[in-house]
């Protein structure tokens, strides 16, 4: 993810430095750049750190949510004008916004952001679907390539978020084990999990969004089991 966001920011024209760890910090270093399968590049500068000093415009957070506790030290010591952070996660939102600060702090999810690295290469594909909680960055990345739309209550969007996309990672998990779709009674226990989903995200007090996903939280269980039964079946 964060690769791909670099290789559009780099190539809309901005100054990107990429951080990274281990073999991928390797690659990038030989490589000074953005790789992508097909050979195109996109300069970057790279370093194993990030430079507290620097006063960059942007900090895009794009670890795991259990990895951002080792890196939140260098985030509150940095100088940068906003820290994004874009994961994954049901928590609160507010330590992450006292480390650094409420007037800094952002949160994105790059719901339209696919991609693999295949041998330090990228391999990316970009649709719609990102979502971020600061409309200049949302307009910024839309410009450099990867289309987002603002959402003011991030924390409702990723709990919502959360309760849809459960069932249908394990449903999709089911399926390729099985090499089949989910039975009709599966796809009810699924359908129920959902619900039950959205249920604890109102209970504690968020809103279901966005309204796409509202919607779907208000049809009733046996739609929501036809939907689940036959989206096991398609590619």
């Amino acid at each position: 993810i964060g690769s791909s966001f670099a290789y559009q920011l780099a190539r809309a024209g901005l100054a990107v430095t990429v951080i990274a760890r281990g073999a991928r910090l390797e690659q990038l270093q030989r490589d000074g750049a953005i790789v992508l399968v097909s050979g195109e590049r996109a300069a970057v500068q790279v370093s194993a750190a990030l430079d507290t000093s620097a006063p960059y415009d942007l900090v895009l957070v794009t670890v795991l949510a259990p990895q951002v506790g080792a890196v939140l030290p260098a985030l509150q010591a940095s100088a940068a004008r906003t820290v994004m952070f874009m994961f994954n996660t049901f928590e609160p939102l507010d330590p992450l916004r006292d480390a650094v600060g409420a007037g800094r702090f952002a949160f994105g999810f790059p719901g339209g952001v696919f991609a693999l690295l295949r041998d330090g290469k990228l391999e990316k594909q970009i649709r719609s679907g990102t979502t971020a909680g600061d409309a200049v960055w949302a307009k910024t990345f839309t410009e450099a390539g990867i289309p987002t739309v603002v959402e003011a209550d991030m924390h409702s969007w990723l709990r919502s978020h959360a309760a849809l996309v459960i069932p249908l990672m394990a449903i999709g998990t089911v399926v390729l084990a099985r090499g089949a779709g989910i039975s009709w009674r599966e796809a009810g226990a699924y359908a129920a999990a959902m619900a039950a989903g959205f249920r604890i995200v109102r209970e504690l007090g968020n809103a279901i969004t966005p309204s796409v996903v509202l919607t779907l939280s208000r049809l009733p269980g046996v739609i929501v089991k036809a939907m689940l039964w036959a989206m096991s079946r398609t590619k």
